[in-house]
């Protein structure tokens, strides 16, 4: 039997967490209208039953090759044409529709089907287009094709079509495939159909694959992670959080180490961008160029993002055209200050967000996550003293690895700020230390603790700027995992504050961004004569800016051996892991968020 509170406060605590309950139920109840089953998934379950649940349950697509090339092949098939004759009709001759949508309430199933003919007797054939050539296997087609194509004849005999043959459209054998409809494929769809539904209605996704050769060519796999959670899941916590002299796993690189488009920054003060045809055209005000008007162009096949700095119009065409498109435009202000973005339709897994906010309120939950960020980052601030430092102390050293340890071991965030203050103060402290030449303490450049809103001193400035450029990148990928950037854990809510992305930055600002600020300084990126100092405050100037983001993107394109997973990847590809496996954990499929800890 449970306990009854023992005072009002409790009482009123219990009620307060049903209320909380009720409010935030782990998944969404179905909707009646969606139940169909696509027929296209109907391939998926049979082929992989996370994949099926990732794209129908929880809304997630991306594309790769495969895809991409999946639908040039399906170019004319996706075109609306023609139509077919009502079943009692007899036509008078042949005829063909594309892209035929039907829809079964009895049978639980829908579909668009690419072709459909109909010849002179009114018996009507369905072809299911493919990117690849035609397998060499006996049945002509693998069962989950086979399966995919035997739910549109089902459908085409549900709506009183005679339909007694089925094909397959091989584009890259240029071949047709007739296929057996048997009772056998029927029996074995029809259960494809029941079990679709039955995961859909899961609250958490089926286990992924353990090796297998089908996530090679999946397009979901950088949001699956299939070896990454298994890793996971497998390893005790005292694997996860590695010491820097352990060797990490040695994991299938599933998905690319980079990102190959390129992220474009537009901070010329009156500029215009917008866009003709595939490419988005930048014009620069007149006298920018040998007083003429200037244009640049950036193909958006080729875009990752648009980041604008002040006074830079964007017309609504290339606005809607960026939406459309999936190319989120960024918006700071003409010091820096990371105000905003515009993307288009918000990802679909609303499951995931209700587990975020369900974890925000679990106050046991965001200590635990609190702690192994905190730990992460001063850990990796001390690594990099140990990195770039000509004489570290090795008391302060020390003391920062105790103040980790604190951090590990304390019961209250509020404690936990006082750690992360101690070890800042350290590292801040040491900072000159790490800089070199007319760069080194004492020289050109002076460091005075940290400091913002405004910054006093050049090198709080560059910091305050990278950390901008920063944030605006762990927003994009909390947002592309389906999270919300505003609800964080450590970073408890705040109006217009990005919660959740100053929780991930935490442990990366060392690694990344200030590490940026140091090989700047010290390579001559800036200069003392690049900052200007003006109502108690100091601020780069406009072309030292553009030198600091090429060198913040060349960091975040380098690729480092990843300290868990052992394989190369990026560090822009290394957040978009880690805010992936976020969201593994707030789904319970993992019991521990993995801290980067590079060694």
């Amino acid at each position: 039997m449970a306990e009854r509170p023992s005072s009002t406060a409790e009482a009123l605590e219990v009620e307060n967490e049903a209320a909380r309950a009720k409010a935030l139920p782990l998944r969404l109840p179905m909707v009646e209208s969606s139940d169909a089953v696509p027929a296209r998934m109907v391939n998926e379950v049979l082929y992989c039953e996370r994949l099926l649940y990732l794209e129908w349950a929880q809304g997630e697509w991306a594309d790769n090759y495969f895809t991409v090339d999946g639908n040039y092949a399906h170019r004319r098939a996706d075109e609306p044409s023609g139509d077919l004759p009502p079943p009692e009709v007899s036509p008078d001759r042949p005829q063909t529709a594309r892209s035929l949508w039907l829809t079964s309430e009895r049978l639980g199933l829908t579909a668009k089907i690419d072709v459909v003919e109909s010849d002179a007797e009114g018996l009507v054939t369905p072809i299911e287009y493919k990117r690849g050539a035609a397998p060499d296997v006996p049945e002509g087609a693998h069962l989950p094709e086979r399966a995919q194509l035997c739910a549109q004849v089902l459908l085409l005999r549900d709506h009183g079509f005679r339909c007694d043959e089925a094909a397959l459209y091989f584009a890259g054998s240029r071949r047709r495939v007739p296929i057996t409809i048997d009772d056998a494929l029927i029996a074995t769809t029809m259960t494809a159909i029941a079990r679709a539904k039955e995961l859909r209605a899961r609250s958490k996704p089926p286990p992924p694959l353990k090796n297998s050769p089908k996530c090679d060519g999946c397009s979901l796999v950088g949001i699956c992670l299939p070896d990454e959670t298994n890793h996971l899941r497998s390893a005790t916590p005292a694997q996860v959080e590695s010491d820097e002299d352990r060797e990490p796993a040695a994991l299938r690189r599933l998905h690319p180490s980079r990102d190959e488009r390129l992220p474009l920054y537009v901070q010329e003060q009156g500029a215009r961008i917008g866009v003709d045809g595939e490419v988005l055209s930048i014009k620069l005000p007149k006298g920018k160029a040998n007083g003429d008007e200037a244009a640049v162009e950036a193909r958006l096949a080729n875009t990752s993002q648009v980041s604008i700095y002040g006074n830079v119009q964007v017309s609504t065409q290339a606005m809607r055209t960026l939406a459309e498109r999936g190319i989120p435009l960024f918006l700071f202000t003409y010091g820096g200050w990371f105000t905003g973005r515009l993307v288009g339709l918000d990802p679909k897994n609303v499951e995931l967000r209700i587990a975020q906010y369900r974890a925000s309120t679990d106050e046991a939950f965001c200590l635990s996550f609190a702690k192994g960020i905190v730990a992460a980052k001063i850990r990796n601030a001390r690594t990099i003293l140990r990195r770039n430092h000509s004489a570290p102390d090795p008391v302060m050293l020390k003391h920062m690895e105790q103040m980790a340890v604190l951090a590990e071991q304390c019961d209250a965030i509020e404690s936990l700020l006082g750690y992360e203050g101690t070890a800042a103060r350290d590292y801040f402290g040491a900072f000159g230390g790490m800089l070199k030449g007319d760069a080194a303490l004492g020289g050109a450049f002076d460091l005075a603790g940290r400091n913002r809103r405004p910054p006093r001193d050049p090198i709080n400035a560059l910091l305050s700027f990278v950390y901008s450029l920063l944030t605006k990148d762990v927003v994009l990928a909390v947002t592309s995992a389906g999270l919300d950037p505003m609800i964080g854990f450590y970073h408890q809510p705040r109006f217009g504050r990005p919660g959740l992305a100053l929780d991930l930055m935490e442990e990366l600002r060392p690694i990344v961004a200030d590490s940026v600020v140091i090989g700047a300084l010290n390579t001559g990126v800036v200069t003392a004569e690049d900052f200007v100092a003006r109502s108690g405050g100091v601020a780069l100037s406009g072309p030292s800016r553009k030198r600091i983001i090429a060198a913040y993107e060349r960091r975040m394109g380098q690729e480092s051996i990843h300290p868990l997973f052992g394989y190369a990847i990026s560090y822009r590809r290394t957040i978009e892991v880690q805010a992936r496996l976020l969201g593994r954990l707030l789904l319970g499929e993992v019991d521990r968020y993995p801290s980067l800890r590079p060694r």
